[in-house]
C-alpha cells in the first residue's frame, strides 16, 4: 500500500472509530433493554443480565458494522475535500481508481467478516440466550415477589404477604391464588407455598390451605387441604441447540428464518454495496457540493433498509435483486461523478 493509500485509511479509521463507537452506544441500549424483558418473569442477576446481552454482540455487530463503515467512508473523504487534501492528490496524479481498489478491498473483507458473523455466531449466540433460560427456569427462580400486585403464575393471579429463605429456598407465607374460567372464579389461600420441579415444568407447592369455588348461581364451595400442588409446564423442556446446518434447515419453511436470512445477509453485503457511493459523497468540491453528503446518505441507507424490509420475505429476490442493483448503481454514479472529473 502506498504512502498516501495509508495516509487516507487512517483518516478512515479516525472517522470508523467515532462513528462507531456512537452508534455502538445507541443500538447497545436498545438491545439491552430487550434482555432486560427476561427479567419479568425470571430472577436474574446484573451479572446474568451482562452475560445474557454478550450473547447479543453478533447481532449487535450485524448492525453496527456496515452502517459505520458506509458512513465514515462518506465522512472521512468529505474532511478531506474540506480541507482541499483530495483535490492536492488528484491535482499529483492519483488515481480515484486507486483509491476506489482500496476501499473495495476493505469492504470485501469487512463483508466476509459479517457474512462470517451472521452464518455462525448469531446462531451460536441465539442457542446459548436459549439454553441460558431454559437453565434459569431448571431452578426455579421464578421472579415472585411479596406485596406486589399483578403476578401471574400459569393462569392464576398470585399475591403473597411475605416472603423468607430457608436455606437457599424461598418460602412464601400468606399466599393467595385467583382465576376465572367460563363462569367459574376460584380462589386459594394458603399459610406458606415454595417453589418445585425440575426444567420441563414449575411446580408451586402449597400448605395448609383452603380452596373457595364460587360459580354464577351463587354456588360456593370450600375445600381445605394440606398440600396442593400447581403445575405449569415451562414451554422449553423440548429445546436443544442447533448447529448452523440445522439453525439455517429449515429456513425456506420458517418465516423467522426468512426474515433473519435475508436481513442479515443484506446487511453483511451492505459495505461491498455501498462503499462507491460513500466515496461520491465524500469527494466534492467544497465550496460547490458541500450539501450533497447528508442527502445522498440518507437516500442511500433509506432506499437499502427499506427494500430489505419490503423484500424481507423473499430472500433470493431480496439478496440478490438488492445488493446487484445497489453495487451496479454506485458503479455508475461513482463512474459519473467522479471518474468523469478526475
Amino acid at each position: 500500500m502506498s504512502r498516501a493509500n495509508r495516509y487516507l485509511v487512517s483518516n478512515f479509521l479516525m472517522s470508523f472509530t467515532s462513528v462507531f463507537a456512537t452508534l455502538f452506544v445507541i443500538l447497545a441500549i436498545v438491545f439491552f433493554l430487550q434482555v432486560t424483558k427476561i427479567s419479568s418473569y425470571i430472577e436474574i442477576s446484573g451479572g446474568e443480565l451482562a452475560e445474557l446481552f454478550s450473547y447479543t454482540l453478533p447481532q449487535l455487530l450485524a448492525f453496527c458494522l456496515p452502517i459505520s463503515f458506509f458512513v465514515s467512508v462518506a465522512m472521512s473523504f468529505f474532511r478531506l475535500s474540506k480541507e482541499s487534501e483530495s483535490t492536492v492528490l488528484f491535482t499529483l496524479g492519483f488515481s480515484p481508481k486507486r483509491i476506489a481498489a482500496t476501499f473495495l478491498g476493505i469492504a470485501t473483507l469487512l463483508s466476509a467478516f459479517l457474512v462470517f458473523n451472521a452464518t455462525f455466531l448469531i446462531p451460536a449466540g441465539f442457542n446459548l440466550n436459549e439454553s441460558f433460560i431454559v437453565q434459569k427456569r431448571s431452578k426455579m427462580n421464578l421472579n415472585l415477589r411479596a406485596s406486589q400486585l399483578g403476578q401471574k403464575f400459569g393462569e392464576w393471579m398470585i399475591f403473597i404477604e411475605k416472603e423468607r429463605l430457608v436455606g437457599e429456598k424461598k418460602v412464601y407465607e400468606d399466599i393467595s391464588l385467583y382465576t376465572i374460567d367460563k363462569g367459574l372464579e376460584r380462589l386459594v389461600v394458603a399459610k406458606e407455598a415454595f417453589m418445585d420441579g425440575d426444567g420441563s415444568r414449575v411446580e408451586l407447592v402449597l400448605k395448609n390451605g383452603q380452596m373457595y369455588d364460587m360459580s354464577d348461581q351463587n354456588l360456593w364451595h370450600v375445600s381445605n387441604f394440606d398440600k396442593l400442588s400447581f403445575r405449569v409446564l415451562s414451554g422449553d423442556s423440548e429445546f436443544r441447540a442447533l448447529g448452523t446446518f440445522d439453525y439455517w434447515a429449515n429456513v425456506f419453511r420458517d418465516q423467522k428464518r426468512v426474515k433473519d436470512i435475508t436481513i442479515y445477509g443484506l446487511l453483511s453485503l451492505f459495505p461491498l454495496a455501498t462503499v462507491l457511493f460513500g466515496l461520491s459523497f465524500g469527494i466534492v468540491t467544497y465550496r460547490y457540493e458541500k450539501g450533497i453528503i447528508y442527502g445522498g446518505i440518507f437516500v442511500v441507507l433509506a432506499g437499502y433498509f427499506v427494500s430489505m424490509m419490503l423484500l424481507a420475505k423473499t430472500p433470493i429476490v431480496a439478496v440478490g435483486g438488492v445488493f446487484l442493483t445497489s453495487f451496479v448503481l454506485s458503479v455508475l454514479y461513482f463512474k459519473f461523478k467522479i471518474l468523469r472529473k478526475y
